[in-house]
Formats: structure tokens, sequence, C-alpha cells
């Protein structure tokens, strides 16, 4: 589990760095455009659905083309399905959609896989997705703990 949090991690640095790239695509043109602060009322709501399809367009590209993000590259996982085969788009977005209230409910989500008998999180489990750990010469082995 540790490999999987250290790759969250650094997903979240590549987030951050990608919500600063498409704030300002999406923030400096409203404020041009409205003259107004761009991050109150219906805006903030707007700028906040913007990012969540910004940051489900990244995974999903990433999930369905490869099965890995640049963090999970570094920390040798890969997403796959439950059958072993690549990750639809339809089952990378239900993998996304679950994952939020995953990690934001505490972790809780993240935590399950202290329980999980394939020592899965909670999204993979309901996505029917898992990580794999793939060694150094590209070969998968079954669970990316071990």
């Amino acid at each position: 589990m540790a490999r999987r949090l250290a790759s969250l991690l650094y997903e979240t640095l590549v987030l951050v760095a990608l919500a600063l790239i498409a704030g300002l695509l999406f923030l400096l043109p409203l404020s041009a455009l409205t003259g107004q602060d761009a991050t109150a009322g219906a805006s903030l709501w707007a700028f906040r659905l913007y990012l969540f399809g910004v940051f489900g367009a990244y995974f999903a590209w990433f999930w369905t083309h490869g099965g890995q993000t640049l963090p999970m590259r570094a920390w040798r996982l890969k997403l796959v399905g439950a059958d072993d085969r690549p990750v639809s788009a339809s089952r990378a977005g239900l993998r996304y959609v679950l994952a939020w209230p995953s990690v934001f409910a505490a972790g809780l989500g993240l935590c399950w896989a202290l329980v999980d008998r394939d020592r899965q999180f909670l999204h993979d489990r309901l996505a029917r997705t898992r990580l794999i750990r793939v060694e150094a010469g590209g070969r998968a082995t079954a669970t990316a703990d071990r």
C-alpha cells in the first residue's frame, strides 16, 4: 500500500500543476470578458466543474492509453480491469468518479485496502479495476503490493 500512497502523493503534485495551468486558461479570459471576480458565485461552481472535467480527462486519457499516469509509471504501477485487460473509457470514468468520495471521505476508501482480501482500494473494487505492479522489465505482478 505504501507504493500506491507514494504514487498518490506524487499525483497530487502533478494535479496542482495541472490546476494552475487549467485555472489560468479558465480564469484569465473570464475575468477579462466580464471584468468581475471570476472566483465568486456561479463562476466558482463553473470553475470547480471545469477542474473536475480537466482532471477526469487527464486520468481517463492515461488510464486508457497504457494504464499509467506519470506518477504511476515512476512507481511502477499500472491500472488494469479486474480481468487484467486494458481499462475502457467508461470504466476509467467510473473509477475516477468513485475515487473522489473514496479519498475525501476521510480516506476511508483508501483504508479499505487494509481489510480487502486483495488489498484493493474501495473505488477499485467498485469499478472492477485494480492496480498491478510492473517490474523493471515490463512484467506485471498480481498486485501492487507484492
